[in-house]
């Protein structure tokens, strides 16, 4: 069918294995700073199939042997696409309720979104746009990844501004199919897939299509952003190195999504914290207070900064942004551009906590944008600073579990 918006129905691969809970792993760009819960997972998948043969986690993306790493995801991709190990579900929908580690229920659809409709550059008018700064240097090993891949697993959420629950949430007393309910790892809560029928993917299209007509942007990019941009950046690739071929039904012109509402009460937005680690503390600290005029006294930017297993309440006097995050980034940004050190990105109060108390960290905590300042913010100002917040907390990010080919 021709569909209305940038979202559409796609070819999905979903495994046939028994073992989906050993199958499922969380999004590679959690636990970015805990080795301890890679080793986990590579401990608890053992021999069995599963999507962490198929991806690879951020944390070993500076690692001496990350090439091998590329290579060896590319080549199990094959062996798992010969060995028959997937089910393909032609021109596919799946709506999903996913049940978070709090118990609440989380909906939305997979399907696909249509690159040539999306433009992450800061002050795009796209139909999907990026939530966040785009860092070109994040691109690179993502498409090295996938430009060896034949197929993607996504763990991209993409954002609706539905308050009247019309697109995702009629189908959540509907009699489908279900294709898959089990158990994630690791405190990931479960999940449960349902193939939504020919009349279930129209009724989506319809219902976007009215949306359309009042929402600036359509879509937004809330988890996967750089995951994205290295799709786009692969389907580029492929029309300069294919000129006057028509590459418009070519499967690397979509990206495997999953469509969430952003009005939908179990999605809760996160701080995501820093972490620094620099040679000198001391010097960095200062540097930081006089440059943004750290002070006890209150404004509207705060920060809490975490060192040597002491939390200090800090409220920022010369801010160089809207927001604090914005003001903390650009300071780090510049300070590491300069003097080197190595900047991570936290998920949880309780990991950045025991993180700063390392030798030469220093960790910055920071406050949760509210999710109704999403959507105005993107259409008024474009893209918001690297890294402004997370949909949850790292165990309730979407673990990766639909496929797609990607090549001829």
């Amino acid at each position: 069918m021709r569909f209305s918006t940038a979202f559409s129905s796609a070819d999905i691969l979903l495994p046939k294995t028994e073992d989906l809970t050993r199958w499922s792993v969380v999004a590679c760009d959690q636990h970015t700073s805990e080795p301890e819960y890679w080793d986990g997972a590579e401990k608890f998948v053992g021999g069995a199939p599963s999507s962490l043969r198929l991806t690879l986690p951020e944390i070993y993306l500076e690692s001496a042997d990350v090439s091998e790493r590329i290579a060896a995801v590319n080549r199990n991709i094959r062996e798992y696409l010969a060995a028959g190990i997937f089910k393909e579900y032609k021109d596919a929908m799946i709506y999903v309720e996913r049940t978070l580690s709090n118990g609440k229920i989380r909906r939305g659809i997979v399907g696909a979104l249509d690159l040539e409709e999306y433009d992450y550059k800061k002050g795009s008018k796209s139909q999907i746009r990026a939530t966040e700064a785009t860092v070109a240097e994040r691109i690179p090993p993502r498409l090295k990844i996938r430009s060896g891949a034949e197929i993607e697993l996504p763990h991209i959420m993409t954002l609706i501004d539905d308050p009247e629950m019309t697109v995702i949430e009629q189908f959540a007393d509907k009699p489908l199919e279900k294709l898959y309910d089990f158990k994630l790892m690791a405190g990931g809560g479960s999940v449960k897939g349902y193939l939504i029928d020919k009349a279930g993917i129209e009724k989506v299209d319809a219902a976007l299509a009215k949306l359309k007509e009042k929402a600036e942007p359509l879509f937004a990019i809330g988890d996967g952003n750089h995951s994205l941009a290295a799709a786009k950046e692969h389907y580029e690739q492929l029309k300069r190195d294919n000129p006057g071929k028509d590459l418009s039904n070519h499967p690397a012109r979509y990206a495997l999504c999953e469509l969430v509402n952003l009005h939908s009460e179990a999605l809760e937005f996160e701080a995501i914290h820093r972490i620094v680690k620099i040679s000198e503390p001391y010097r960095f600290v200062m540097e930081m207070s006089l440059n943004l005029g750290l002070s006890g006294v209150p404004s509207s930017q705060k920060v809490k900064i975490h060192r040597n297993y002491t939390v200090r309440e800090l409220y920022i006097r010369n801010p160089s942004s809207k927001l604090a995050v914005g003001s903390v980034q650009a300071f780090l940004d510049d300070y590491i551009a300069k003097n080197g050190g190595k900047i991570d990105y936290i998920h949880g109060g309780d990991v950045l906590a025991r993180l700063s108390t390392e030798e030469g960290a220093i960790g910055f905590e920071l406050e949760p944008m509210k999710k109704s300042e999403l959507f105005p913010a993107i259409a008024a100002d474009g893209a918001l600073p690297r890294k402004t917040f997370s949909m949850g907390a790292a165990e309730d990010k979407r673990f990766y579990l639909e496929a797609r080919k990607i090549v001829l």
